[in-house]
């Protein structure tokens, strides 16, 4: 039987009486990263605040373990403020308010559930506080005043606050906002580590589809009355339901690059690209930026350029794995070719098995288009 950390158990969340979401059923196990993708607006927000309690559930309640490998389990809502915020802590989107307070105060904040009523820390409060600004790598900012430092900086600040409190699940509402590259890498590395290590289970929201198709154990998918859809990346990362979740009509969703790519550029081709093995995805890119009509080929269906080529190339000339170019791909290539003004030779293997791509290089040679690909 299969113990579960956090249960979502027919949720239905909005605001007032008016509902948004309905019917969220969701089993959480200890230890796993849930991420919640969706446009704006789709509810996102709403789910987290009404999961910490902030926001009163419409229906259905949120339940979490007694304590490690139990099976009970108790509902949120009958727990007191101080029970709750040791089993849960949270990081939305609105700063708290502070007046002269170090960063090392606001996360000193995290350790209230424990001090009492004096609120007064004690050594091991304060090396739990030293222990969450090290694992943030906020060490260096710790006495300085926390309305005087970077979003980024809050961001890692307020991240260290929840950690000090030392909870069982994590609610984080699009915590990589204010984060540059770097910094996005760091958190997410982080939450790795503390829910792999720590098992600490980590429900949060992301507008960067890339980043939570690499980071996440399950995601939730957020649009309309009802959830979108439920599973693990591979199940949710697909480019029908990408497409249809955020209306892309302006682009596509590559799985497997992770990325959203811009529409490819119509008319009939101007270049043809010889590539294989990934040499041609800059060239693709490059000529898709600059407004030229491109054809690309000859791709085997299993090389790293296809899929991209298919988003990007006006046409593609291809050809089955494991086996010699044949004769029609081959006519077929030579044609555009004949009709291009420019051949650009990314780079391809020159084996048995795709000799025809030599005989394609050389035609172009012989035409005077033939371009060998710059380094820039």
């Amino acid at each position: 039987m299969t113990t579960y950390h956090v249960k979502l158990k027919g949720l239905t969340v909005g605001y007032g009486n008016r509902p948004l979401i309905r019917d969220i059923s969701i089993d959480i196990r200890r230890g796993e990263i849930l991420t919640l993708i969706g446009p704006n607006g789709s509810g996102k927000s709403t789910i987290l605040k009404s999961i910490i309690g902030q926001l009163r559930l419409l229906a259905g309640s949120v339940l979490i373990a007694e304590r490690d490998g139990a099976e009970t389990m108790i509902d949120t809502a009958e727990m007191s403020g101080p029970e709750r915020s040791r089993k849960m802590a949270a990081v939305l989107t609105k700063r708290p308010q502070t007046e002269l307070m170090t960063c090392h105060d606001v996360v000193a904040m995290g350790r209230y559930p424990y001090t009492g009523r004096l609120g007064v820390l004690s050594r091991e409060d304060e090396e739990r506080v030293e222990d969450a600004i090290r694992i943030v790598n906020a060490s260096d900012i710790g006495y300085r005043n926390f309305n005087e430092i970077s979003d980024g900086q809050k961001q890692r600040v307020l991240l260290a606050r929840a950690l000090c409190q030392e909870p069982e699940v994590l609610i984080l509402d699009e915590p990589t906002s204010y984060l540059d590259l770097r910094h996005k890498l760091d958190l997410l590395e982080i939450l790795k580590e503390m829910s792999r290590d720590h098992h600490l289970t980590v429900i949060m929201s992301l507008h960067e589809i890339d980043l939570a198709q690499k980071v996440s154990d399950h995601v939730m998918a957020v649009k309309g009355e009802t959830i979108y859809g439920y599973g693990r990346p591979a199940d949710i990362f697909r480019e029908d339901l990408i497409r249809d979740l955020y209306d892309l009509n302006n682009g596509t969703y590559d799985p497997l690059f992770g990325s959203v790519e811009l529409p490819a550029v119509s008319g009939d081709p101007e270049v043809f690209v010889l590539s294989s093995g990934g040499s041609g995805i800059p060239v693709f890119r490059r000529l898709q930026q600059t407004g030229v009509p491109f054809a690309a080929g000859i791709l085997y269906k299993n090389d790293i350029d296809y899929p991209l080529a298919k988003k990007l190339a006006s046409q593609v000339i291809s050809e089955k794995p494991f086996r010699e170019i044949g004769e029609d791909a081959y006519r077929k290539a030579e044609r555009l070719i004949r009709n291009c003004r420019c051949v650009i030779d990314a780079g391809f293997a020159r084996e048995k098995m795709n000799r025809r791509m030599s005989d394609l290089a050389a035609l172009a040679d012989d035409l005077g288009i033939l371009e060998k690909r710059r380094s820039d």
